[in-house]
């Protein structure tokens, strides 16, 4: 694989990595209060008027989920960010360095290659165009030939 491929693939993966990482901080990320006049989304009956009635009002609380180390997966992720940006500048460190000149130069290497490879690709056209018609010329001729043997009933 060339290394422009590599710098694609790479450059893929980070964008999964980050964008994996700022969703997963999003979904995991704690409520917060923005003022003292909103409820507390944690606790939306701060303030029950008895133990029975508290009891009486509040459905059986669901099973919790496994809590998740909020501190750790999101360290883990930025570690997986920076591994995958240290990959990608090693690549591009990687990259061969020329000069203005000698790229010039390359470009016009390649067209005078593209144009030779495009004029045997025209005489190979050319000459498979040629071979259809001495092909349908034969076929013409064979069905010609078949007509004129079989004898009309």
């Amino acid at each position: 694989m060339d290394i422009i491929t590599q710098l694609q693939e790479q450059l893929n993966e980070m964008s999964v990595v980050a964008f994996n990482t700022f969703g997963t901080l999003q979904r995991d990320a704690p409520p917060d209060r923005l003022s003292s006049s909103y409820p507390d989304p944690l606790n939306p009956n701060p303030n029950p008027k008895t133990e029975e009635d508290a009891k009486t009002q509040q459905p059986p609380a669901p099973p919790q989920p496994p809590t998740l180390d909020l501190a750790e997966q999101p360290k883990a992720m930025s570690h997986a960010l920076v591994l995958a940006a240290k990959k990608f500048d090693a690549l591009v460190a990687a990259l061969p360095l020329s000069s203005e000149e000698d790229q010039l130069k390359r470009i016009q290497e390649l067209q005078a290659e593209n144009e030779i490879v495009g004029l045997e690709l025209q005489k190979q056209l050319e000459a498979a165009e040629l071979e259809l018609k001495q092909v349908e010329a034969l076929f013409n001729e064979a069905t010609d030939n078949c007509i004129n043997l079989k004898k009309p009933d």
